[in-house]
């Protein structure tokens, strides 16, 4: 709480040139809905957080980094149900927001896109067009804010306003960014930290510049890797996990005072290489996951009564594939799982069509198949959400057919 108190009480990134507009917008009423997009940039790997752990060939397919079935130890996966478990790294944060009902899981989620390019499957998610052709000027949250009209305040909690947001509702931006030593060198940082020495700040200054290093750190950690510069690259310059850990609370107070549609993204889930440690319980995975549960368990708490009309959407462009490689890691896959988090969720479930896991229904014999498309999902919760009527929802999701999964 000390590292969070600190980020917020630093100066906010600069803003786009929208900042008028963005210090302008009106308070909204807590009862107002609100909803966030966190956009998992890179195809994290679903199978190794929602574990199908009832299947044997799953524990087959990856034997040096599966998760260890519930039961095994402290290192093992904690079941949700007779099929799924959840990854041990989510045990303190993600796990009781779901014991208490505020979340839910989506399997063999996600597009129709086969591809399995990160750019070209974002594009197509954020752009939410289906298979008309694409106009790379009209986002689906762009739309979803004009069809809710005069009680929608957008907002994209990241440096470039992202595709999802483009179009002609003028929406702003804000980098929410770790002060550290990219932005402060090492003696300005001692300078600052001597200031605040003994004072109540002086702990919460060192830790958030130790904050900075750690990250700068992971930058240099995967500049080792020779999948850097594509892992890089998927992320398009979105956050990290520790940092969204360390911004989140600053999000939940604007969305509880300011915003109601939010977007943020987070990187680096282009687990090719060395996913996981002696198994999946550790690693690369393990610490990400672990770090985006913090930051997401930090929104009820900064949204306070707001949260109970708040719905928090995870995404990302695709899975991975189902059998690991031989670098210890997974490759670009197709079907995933969602996310649906928040105080207006019917949640402690595992939502939507399933299947069993096998090689003759592996999509390719490779990938989780599409059973739920991502368009319809959402759909069916703006649906709910907003009260929006069919004309509405087609323009946000043109030809889609809205599901309702019961989640709101």
């Amino acid at each position: 709480m000390q590292r969070r108190r600190f980020l917020r009480l630093l100066p906010a990134a600069p803003l786009t040139t929208a900042a008028a507009r963005l210090w302008a917008a009106p308070s909204i009423h807590e009862e107002t809905p609100r909803f966030l997009l966190v956009f998992l940039r890179g195809g994290y790997d679903a199978t190794n957080f929602l574990v199908p752990y009832a299947s044997d060939f799953y524990y087959e397919s990856r034997p040096g980094i599966a998760v260890p079935r519930p039961g095994s130890g402290n290192a093992a996966a904690v079941a949700l149900d007779a099929d799924w478990a959840l990854h041990p790294a989510l045990t303190d944060t993600l796990l009781p927001m779901y014991r208490q009902k505020q979340a839910a899981f989506v399997p063999f989620a996600g597009t129709r896109d086969m591809s399995r390019s990160h750019f070209e499957t974002q594009d197509h998610i954020e752009l939410g067009q289906g298979s008309r052709a694409r106009d790379f000027r009209n986002g689906f949250l762009n739309r979803l804010a004009t069809v809710v009209g005069s009680r929608a305040q957008p907002m994209a909690f990241t440096a470039q306003l992202p595709l999802s947001l483009q179009g002609p509702d003028r929406v702003p931006n804000m980098a929410m960014t770790v002060v550290g030593p990219r932005d402060v060198d090492a003696r300005s940082s001692d300078l600052i930290a001597q200031m605040y020495r003994g004072t109540d700040m002086g702990p919460a200054v060192r830790e958030g510049f130790a904050v900075g290093r750690e990250v700068a750190a992971d930058m240099r950690d995967a500049a080792a890797s020779g999948y850097a510069a594509e892992m890089v690259a998927a992320s398009r310059g979105a956050t990290n996990p520790r940092s969204f850990a360390a911004q989140a609370s600053r999000i939940g107070t604007l969305m509880r005072m300011r915003f109601n549609i939010g977007f943020v993204d987070i990187g680096g889930w282009d687990t090719h290489v060395g996913e996981a440690g002696r198994n999946g319980s550790e690693g690369q995975l393990a610490q990400r996951l672990a770090e985006l549960g913090s930051g997401l368990a930090a929104l009820p708490h900064a949204m306070g009564p707001a949260w109970n009309q708040t719905v928090v959407v995870v995404l990302s462009e695709f899975g991975r594939t189902f059998r690991e490689n031989g670098n210890r890691g997974t490759d670009h896959g197709h079907g995933t799982v969602h996310w649906v988090l928040g105080g207006a969720v019917r949640g402690e479930r595992i939502a939507g069509e399933q299947l069993r896991i096998a090689p003759d229904t592996l999509n390719q014999n490779r990938d989780w198949p599409v059973l739920t498309d991502y368009r319809d999902l959402l759909g069916g919760i703006f649906r709910k959400q907003w009260g929006l009527g069919p004309s509405q929802l087609d323009i946000v999701f043109p030809g889609a057919t809205p599901v309702d999964l019961r989640l709101v």
